[in-house]
């Protein structure tokens, strides 16, 4: 792992609430082979929670690097916040679950919300310059638009596959 992402604040700060959720889900007594619909709740609320955390600093990590294309750091920012606000709901359900200990939500949604301040930093230092042409249209900077002209487009490419046709 890059010596610099272990000391990026915002994969610190993932890192913890990994860690927090981890320790959370411990605690969440859900029995898999329980049948009834309270327990296969807390279940899949642990599932979530889990899965969510690890991927915020998977998805940092994915894109730390400052030579990563605006449009790929944009699509796992996305992701990114999709995960961190999936575990605040998911912290609401438990509590409407009935999990008791109700204090480590508390724990686990003021992380995020420190998480969110460095997140919102970071993406504010995100290169427009460095970019190819998302030609879905969802990750381009200002002013470029999905149809437009790419001096790239005319580059002549040989694909190896073409003469297997």
């Amino acid at each position: 792992m890059d010596k610099r992402l272990k000391k990026f604040p915002l994969f610190i700060k993932a890192q913890e609430i990994y860690d927090l959720v981890h320790k959370v889900s411990i605690l969440i007594e859900g029995n898999e082979d329980k049948d009834d619909f309270g327990n296969h709740l807390l279940v899949e609320y642990k599932k979530q929670l889990q899965e969510s955390a690890l991927r915020i600093p998977a998805k940092i990590a994915g894109v730390f690097n400052e030579d990563t294309l605006y449009d790929f750091k944009m699509e796992n920012a996305t992701i990114i916040r999709k995960e961190a606000r999936t575990i605040l709901v998911t912290t609401s359900g438990l509590k409407m679950a009935g999990f008791k200990e109700i204090d480590y939500l508390d724990l686990i949604r003021n992380e995020i919300e420190e998480f969110r301040i460095l997140f919102a930093e970071w993406v504010k230092t995100f290169d427009e310059w460095n970019y190819s042409i998302d030609r879905w249209g969802l990750f381009n900077p200002p002013g470029v638009n999905y149809d437009d002209y790419d001096i790239d487009d005319d580059l002549p490419f040989n694909n190896p596959f073409d003469d297997e046709v």
